[in-house]
């Protein structure tokens, strides 16, 4: 989109009026000279021709104007465009040589920039080198920290005074996501990230009120003062909270240290609570139930014993007795099972790699004098299992196998059965008379070495929800003990993944939120520095909202703090419920297999809104993405009411003598790489850099809040694109 230059059209006409004021004057002192014949003779003359004058005069004026034009562009634009690319250089830490355009003294001038900036690049670096070695001590502080955090199986959230999350860890992300009203398209990312509020999983009035008996606890001079309290989350999960403070550093030793944040250390107590409450309920049907019982019986028994009492009468009483006491042992049979059951239920299963329990049963069995090989393991099974106990049913299985049958040489085995169980087998050679010797060893206390133990291979057995028997396989001529295992569910093995894969390196932490204060200003006052932002895109179907187009996908990343959070991204495909034109699928690359199945706008806006919540959203040429999130305010409810900024248009304050506003070219004018162009995640994730290089150049034309920005963006020629 080329804009037209008013200063050639102003000059074009400046010349034209001087020009044509320049021959009305000649002629008119000419005509004042001449006689009544001379004039009447040059009326004759030129009259019929007086049009070719003035279309010479038009023809000059564009003569002029293309003159103008090219004098405009090489005298004044050039220099207008180096003195912005080097404002972009000056303002940033792009680092890239300018390219001469323009007059020979623009192009001198050019180069004299090109080779400042080396200069400025090469103090950079060595500045940039000497505050790296100063800060490294502190940056390890920081470092061994996070990790800490990072590496802790307990949910952990640090919080400043205002509530706003400025420390997480992965559990604490895992859990979170359980929270979420929408966890197949948010995945909790809605409401847990750096800067976000603490306040939308927690009641408000609940922390202050501990974080208010904590302060008291300060002020007497507690050493380790904390607080604890139990909620229901909006998911309706039950989550015990304790609180503790992170306290600010004192000058003096008899200084009382103030509360700069505060620590939320998470369990979720559900299934805690749930265990619980039957106990009670056990307990209370025991002792209720039996008293009534008891009461019949004892009244009976009292009858009983009057000696003329008649036949009919002692069969009453006798079955009313039987009654009672049958009642009485099903009701203690039944609490006796649900004790079992509830006990079995905190035994702790745990996710484990097969190939490491095949490993470290082989260990544990090697130690009994019995030789034990692996055969056919698959190492990519992920076991839901309590291995101690595992490991100790099968050492006592291959000490029972060695005393019994003499057996020196096993195997173990592991092969996936089906999509929910695995068959772990233990392995030998020789006859298959262990069936009914397995009947015994079932229900018999686990012997290792000399040592018995109260746990029977049984209990191992129901513990696991699994099942053991005795087989034998004629191709390798070995008999085997098959245990029958459950498999970790696929999303448990992604948790352990997301776990191992965090390398100890810290991921979710900005302690600069510390230095953060109660937001009293409106969004509008604050500086464009000290804003959290949505930086988004979306992809269509079409250019036509209005005529049907629909969203197929959101892509979005949040900045905080000056900074881009990597690990905060919402990016969902939208299924639009609409054919998507096949013209436009080499532009976004989306399938329309890819959206089939996917959640439809009504369900990924909510989500979106809530990833969104508090922040200013940003987007390049944001007039067309936010109207097709307005076409579906009526039918989802869902309003985006926070304040937006535009890249294209800020592009345009800063350098409004740039030929294209394109995101490829600011990115190319702020040396940034794209990747996924065309994707709405690799869309917002340039617009994001593109964002945070412009708001120091912003400030430097004096534009320092978003009031401000979003006045200059408004007064551009390219705010006036209607969708």
């Amino acid at each position: 989109m080329k804009k037209f230059d008013p200063r050639v059209a102003l000059g074009v006409a400046i010349i034209g009026v001087i020009c044509l004021v320049w021959l009305l004057v000649t002629g008119g002192l000419i005509w004042s000279t001449l006689a009544e014949n001379e004039r009447t003779a040059i009326v004759n003359a030129v009259g019929p021709r007086l049009f070719l004058l003035i279309g010479m005069w038009a023809i000059s004026l564009v003569a002029v104007g293309s003159a103008l034009r090219w004098l405009v562009g090489y005298f004044m634009t050039a220099p207008a465009r180096l003195c912005e690319e080097a404002q972009v250089l000056l303002g940033t830490d792009v680092k890239r040589q300018l390219v001469p355009s323009g007059s020979i003294e623009n192009r001198r001038l050019t180069d004299l920039f090109n080779q400042l900036v080396q200069q400025r690049e090469a103090l950079r670096e060595e500045m940039d080198s000497r505050v790296q070695e100063a800060s490294r001590n502190t940056e390890l502080e920081k470092s061994r920290l996070a990790a800490l955090m990072s590496e802790l199986t307990k949910s952990v959230v640090v919080c400043n005074l205002d509530g706003r999350i400025l420390l997480y860890n992965n559990r604490a992300r895992m859990q979170f996501r359980t929270f979420s009203s929408a966890p197949n398209v948010a995945g909790g990312a809605e409401i847990i990230g750096l800067g976000r509020s603490i306040y939308a999983v927690f009641d408000r009035t609940l922390v202050a009120h501990a974080l208010e008996n904590i302060q008291r606890r300060l002020q007497r001079g507690a050493a380790t003062p904390s607080a604890q309290f139990v909620t229901t989350t909006p998911s309706g999960q039950l989550l015990r909270v304790q609180v503790a403070p992170v306290r600010a550093v004192v000058d003096a030793p008899q200084d009382k240290p103030e509360m700069t944040g505060f620590v939320l250390m998470l369990d979720n107590i559900t299934r805690e609570f749930e265990v619980e409450s039957y106990k009670d309920r056990a307990l209370s049907s025991l002792t209720e139930g039996s008293r009534a019982a008891l009461g019949n019986m004892q009244a009976a028994l009292e009858v009983l014993e009057y000696p003329d009492v008649d036949n009919e009468m002692r069969e009453r009483l006798l079955a009313v007795l039987r009654d009672e006491t049958q009642a009485l042992s099903k009701r203690i049979a039944d609490l006796k099972t649900s004790s079992a059951e509830n006990f079995m239920s905190r035994w702790p299963l745990e996710d484990m790699l097969g190939a490491d329990l095949i490993a470290a049963t082989a260990k544990r069995i090697d130690a009994t004098g019995v030789t034990v090989d692996e055969a056919e393991v698959d190492k990519s099974l992920w076991l839901k299992v309590e291995s101690f106990s595992l490991m100790q049913a099968f050492q006592g299985l291959a000490q029972r196998l060695q005393s019994s049958f003499g057996v020196k040489l096993m195997q173990l085995r592991l092969q996936g059965a089906n999509a929910n169980h695995a068959h772990l087998d233990l392995m030998w050679q020789g006859e298959a008379k262990c069936t009914e010797q397995l009947v015994g060893w079932e229900v018999e206390p686990l012997k290792i070495g000399n040592e018995s133990t109260s746990l029977t291979i049984q209990d191992v057995i129901e513990r696991h929800s699994g099942a053991l028997w005795c087989e034998r396989d004629n191709d390798k001529g070995m008999v085997f003990f098959r245990f029958v295992l459950p498999l970790a569910s696929p999303q448990e093995q992604l948790d352990n993944a997301a776990l191992l894969k965090t390398e100890s390196r810290p991921e979710y932490y900005d302690f600069d939120l510390f230095q953060s204060t109660e937001q009293s200003r409106s969004l509008e006052d604050c500086t464009l520095a000290e804003l959290a932002y949505t930086v988004f895109d979306t992809e269509t179907t079409g250019l036509n909202p209005a005529q049907g187009d629909e969203i197929i996908q959101i892509g979005a990343m949040r900045i905080l703090n000056g900074k881009l959070l990597q690990n905060e991204g919402f990016e969902q495909l939208v299924d639009p419920k609409r054919k998507i034109p096949p013209e436009s699928i080499p532009i976004h690359g989306i399938q329309p297999e890819m959206v089939k199945g996917q959640p439809t706008i009504d369900k990924v806006l909510p989500a979106f809104h809530a990833f969104a919540k508090d922040t200013v959203l940003v987007a390049h040429n944001a007039a067309f993405d936010m109207r097709f999130l307005q076409l579906k305010e009526q039918s989802t409810g869902i309003v985006f009411e926070q304040p937006v900024l535009d890249t294209l248009l800020l592009s345009a304050v800063l350098h409004p003598n740039q030929a294209s506003h394109r995101l490829e070219a600011i990115a190319e004018r702020f040396n940034i790489t794209i990747l996924g162009r065309h994707t709405a995640m690799g869309d917002a994730m340039v617009t994001a850099e593109v964002f945070l290089r412009m708001i120091p150049l912003l400030a430097e034309q004096g534009i320092y809040t978003l009031r401000q920005a979003r006045e200059a963006a408004q007064k551009t020629y390219y705010a006036r694109l209607k969708y």
